[in-house]
């Protein structure tokens, strides 16, 4: 299992498919996709795709959204970027580039079909999934997820519980989370209950798995 990982990490870092078969306007810039795979890791961060700052260093949640990433799940980031313990698998492995408005894109559908069925196949040992934002609430809890990310979070219990749709109960935990992005403030006020009820739990639970 270690090599069929390791090759596929192999792969999708030569991966060009959104430049070469696109399936809308080509990738604005060279390809170079984040994502980090393991064997033996039992959490995997499943997140959107990396923004400027992660395209430029290479490394996944180099940015503030990190930062607060890492404070939510209540570890170093020694811990968070030991490849033998957590993934990170966003949706998009490249950066998407900017819209009109100056915002990421979202992420490439290219990665959703080409390469993510085959990432979870080859990673089986996963017990926890940290799912955040929109497009990774949609391929991880299909069809279970709600439209509205919040309305998906605010039922964490219920997939922290029951798993994820795809892995059945008792296989693979879940937590669905926002994005720790600073455009989500004014959310992060408007439902306090994030930090008061799931915070803990989240915390607890990485740190009995790690």
């Amino acid at each position: 299992m270690a090599d069929d990982v390791q090759k596929l990490h192999r792969q999708i870092r030569k991966c060009r498919v959104c430049i070469d078969q696109p399936l809308r306007t080509p990738l604005p810039h060279a390809p170079r996709p984040v994502a980090v795979l393991s064997p033996t890791a039992r959490i995997a961060i499943c997140g959107q795709a990396p923004g400027i700052r992660v395209h430029k260093s290479g490394v996944p949640f180099t940015d503030p959204s990190g930062d607060r990433l890492r404070d939510w799940m209540g570890i170093t980031g020694e811990a968070f970027y030991d490849a033998a313990r957590i993934a990170i698998v966003p949706m998009g492995f490249c950066f998407p580039g900017y819209d009109k408005h100056g915002g990421d894109l979202p992420p490439r559908r290219e990665c959703r079909q080409t390469w993510h069925d085959r990432v979870f196949a080859a990673m089986p040992q996963l017990e926890l999934k940290l799912i955040i934002g929109g497009a990774a609430l949609s391929y991880h809890l299909r069809p279970a997820a709600a439209k509205s990310v919040t309305r998906t979070v605010s039922d964490w219990r219920r997939y922290f519980e029951e798993g994820g749709e795809d892995e059945g109960p008792g296989r693979c935990r879940v937590i669905p989370l926002p994005h720790p992005s600073w455009r989500n403030n004014a959310w992060l006020k408007k439902n306090p209950w994030f930090e008061t009820d799931l915070l803990p739990v989240l915390r607890e639970t990485v740190q009995t798995m790690l």
